[in-house]
């Protein structure tokens, strides 16, 4: 398997000298191509910081972050990465810009210096077509994101995220700021996009339950570091660290009182 995300030895502290956290304490890790992972642990492990230094929105103290095997100190390997990787964010009300429409938004990124050159009409389809792919109709494309629900807002932003037609896929916490009744459909979403397109994804949150439903592979984080990395089914299995276990155990489990049937 090809690596498409390799991070060596990364450390970042947080906070003044003498004081704060280390976010990132010797994280050492690599994401294959077509490879689904989970980055699960517990608030303030440290999941969302990796992924950020992963899409080379914060730069790491020391440490080595590569993407397809180069370096992303070379301003060349950033700009592939900008090409071939996308992101969502947890809180579609801070990602999506109040004041412009969602065709806007969404294919902002075609604006991009790394994306390829389109036409206009080219982008016009191209919008239509990511709306179709996640549930929305290409005709609200000029309303704005307060005319939307929640669930529809977090479309829209897996909408911009894809509308590049990125080879790897980041994914911090989609779902956690959503109403419990509309989590799934996003994640069903979510799952069905990233398997028809085969995306490579890196996938962050604190539920295993969620995490089961999209990845392959897991690592848990717990202060700054690795704890635990594996097969899912395996360390779904066979928890070997106490915070797999704890987080496993937060998992409801749903009773059948058999005096009712």
């Amino acid at each position: 398997m090809t690596t498409q995300i390799e991070v060596e030895d990364l450390h970042l502290h947080l906070g003044p000298r003498g004081a704060g956290i280390d976010a990132l304490d010797g994280i050492s890790l690599h994401v294959g191509e077509g490879e689904r992972l989970g980055l699960v642990g517990e608030s303030g492990s440290g999941k969302s910081t990796l992924l950020k230094v992963m899409m080379a929105l914060r730069r790491p103290d020391s440490g080595t972050v590569r993407f397809r095997g180069r370096s992303l100190s070379d301003i060349d390997a950033v700009r592939d990465l900008r090409r071939s990787a996308a992101m969502v964010f947890q809180d579609p009300r801070s990602s999506l810009d109040p004041r412009m429409n969602i065709g806007r938004a969404i294919t902002e990124p075609l604006r991009s210096p790394a994306a390829r050159r389109m036409t206009r009409e080219e982008r016009k389809d191209r919008l239509a077509e990511v709306m179709v792919d996640v549930g929305l109709d290409p005709e609200s494309a000029s309303r704005f994101p307060h005319e939307f629900s929640g669930g529809q807002r977090q479309r829209i932003a897996i909408a911009r995220a894809l509308v590049t037609e990125p080879d790897v896929l980041l994914a911090d916490e989609p779902v956690s700021a959503l109403d419990v009744s509309v989590r799934a459909q996003v994640l069903n979403l979510l799952n069905d996009l990233v398997r028809q397109r085969g995306l490579t994804m890196v996938f962050v949150s604190h539920d295993l339950a969620v995490v089961r439903h999209l990845c392959d592979t897991v690592a848990v984080m717990s202060a700054g570091r690795i704890v635990e990395r594996g097969r899912l089914s395996d360390v779904y299995r066979d928890p070997q660290h106490e915070v797999t276990q704890e987080l496993l155990t937060a998992i409801p489990r749903i009773r059948v009182d058999d005096s009712t049937h």
